[in-house]
């Protein structure tokens, strides 16, 4: 039986989204290093998986890319747009809905705990990796290792920083917030 909506949910799926498009803003771009700038999406796509849950913290990542979708400026730089998303970075958007249903699948069947929130999240990004790696190799028309060592290689030590923030944060913040 489908749980339905509670304001609780939509509030904290609205401000999950909202919270994912302000770090989305907050950009380091590092030329000749990567073609991707860094930002801190990924916390934010983590932490709302972790703080919403699995089913709330995807649908604020779907928001999110609709809203970017539609034009609104959600991504890094004060971008948005159908073709930001269709560029060549946009399989790594796009890829962060990965994360998140990947995340909703072991949290709904197996109720996640522990440890086990850091391996689902780490295997999350790794499909979002793959994801945005195939999308990047297509539009650039580059080899794969190319992508991989401008669009992966330097995010996967922030990126793991970011999972253990988020899921710290998440399980500290719950404990002060009912949820």
């Amino acid at each position: 039986m489908k749980k339905a909506f509670t304001l609780s949910d939509i509030v904290r799926i609205a401000v999950m989204a909202a919270l994912i498009a302000v770090c989305s803003w907050l950009t380091i771009t590092i030329p000749f290093i990567s073609e991707v700038p860094f930002t801190l999406q990924t916390f934010a796509v983590f932490f709302a998986l972790e703080f919403a849950a699995g089913r709330n913290g995807t649908i604020s990542i779907l928001i999110y890319l609709l809203l970017g979708a539609v034009g609104v400026p959600v991504f890094s730089g004060f971008r948005g747009g159908i073709g930001h998303l269709l560029g060549p970075t946009g399989g790594y958007i796009v890829g962060f809905l990965l994360t998140g249903i990947i995340f909703w699948i072991f949290d709904k069947k197996f109720g996640v705990k522990s440890i086990m929130h850091y391996v689902i999240l780490a295997a999350g990004l790794l499909a979002c990796y793959a994801c945005g790696t195939v999308w990047f190799t297509v539009q650039m028309s580059v080899p794969v290792g190319t992508a991989l060592l401008k669009c992966v290689l330097p995010y996967i030590i922030p990126d793991v920083i970011k999972i253990g923030l988020a899921v710290l944060l998440a399980s500290r913040l719950k404990k002060i917030i009912k949820v």
